[in-house]
């Protein structure tokens, strides 16, 4: 599935080179929750960014934004950490450590900051800035090798799929998989969103979609334990490719977004 944060990522990007209003961005956020709220983790960093601190009431999300152009940001990165791999989160910390547990992030690097979503209430999704010791290490994927990779993934997991049988116990299983694969790739985009990266994200929710049916699918619930073992196993490199696709996609919009705006000047 996507994340708020590739739609922030990319949003704020079309936003601070002139790409996109602010409305546009606080827009997109609706998609993840009805009410968006910001605050920053440390008093250093609220200082910094004239953003709340851990322990006042939190702001809106245009607040935010004032806060970025303020402090000089430039563009952002997507980050999709997973265990052993928090790269670009700037080692050990309170970032590294929200981002894990919530599966996502994005880093400004150009002003030292990362943000992870969570939600809070029903409805509500909570962004919680935190300090970017270091960006280093958050690897820069060639769209073209991630897309590549991608169709390699798609060939594996149909595989998979059809080793699990899993079309034999759920006959609407094709349907299943479309319907999912739709809602992942239904998320608004700038209109200068680079027609490349659209298609990696489209493929990168179907291949999401049939990762999502093939780890579902116990029959009866009684698949024994070396079977689901087996089964990670065989998903392990699919997901990852997901994984370096969507922030391929994402580097590759935020690059083109910024091209595109320094045309404009």
């Amino acid at each position: 599935m996507s994340c708020a944060s590739a739609t922030l990522v990319v949003w704020t990007s079309g936003w601070l080179h002139g790409l996109a209003a602010a409305d546009d961005v606080l827009d997109a956020l609706h998609t993840w929750a009805e009410q968006h709220e910001v605050v920053a983790d440390d008093d250093g960093t609220a200082t910094a960014l004239d953003l709340p601190g851990p322990d006042e009431a939190p702001v809106g999300p245009a607040l935010l934004l004032a806060a970025l152009r303020r402090a000089g940001a430039t563009s952002a990165r997507l980050a999709l950490p997973i265990p052993g791999d928090v790269r670009g989160l700037g080692g050990k910390g309170p970032l590294s450590t929200c981002a894990l547990r919530s599966g996502e992030a994005l880093v400004i690097p150009s002003v030292h900051v990362g943000l992870v979503p969570k939600i809070v209430a029903d409805g509500v999704m909570r962004w919680t800035v935190f300090d970017l010791p270091s960006s280093n290490g958050l690897e820069h994927i060639p769209i073209g090798e991630a897309e590549h990779g991608l169709g390699a993934a798609l060939r594996e997991a149909t595989a998979a799929l059809a080793s699990l049988d899993v079309a034999k116990h759920r006959p609407n299983v094709r349907k299943e998989i479309a319907d999912l694969a739709a809602a992942n790739s239904a998320l608004p985009w700038p209109a200068a969103m680079p027609p490349r990266a659209l298609r990696v994200l489209q493929r990168a929710a179907e291949v999401d979609a049939i990762l999502s049916v093939a780890r579902s699918d116990a029959p009866g619930g009684a698949m024994s334990a070396s079977a689901m073992s087996a089964r990670t196993d065989a998903l392990k490199p699919v997901s990852e490719a997901v994984r370096r696709a969507r922030c391929a996609a994402i580097d590759e919009a935020v690059r083109v977004l910024a091209d595109s705006g320094a045309g404009r000047h």
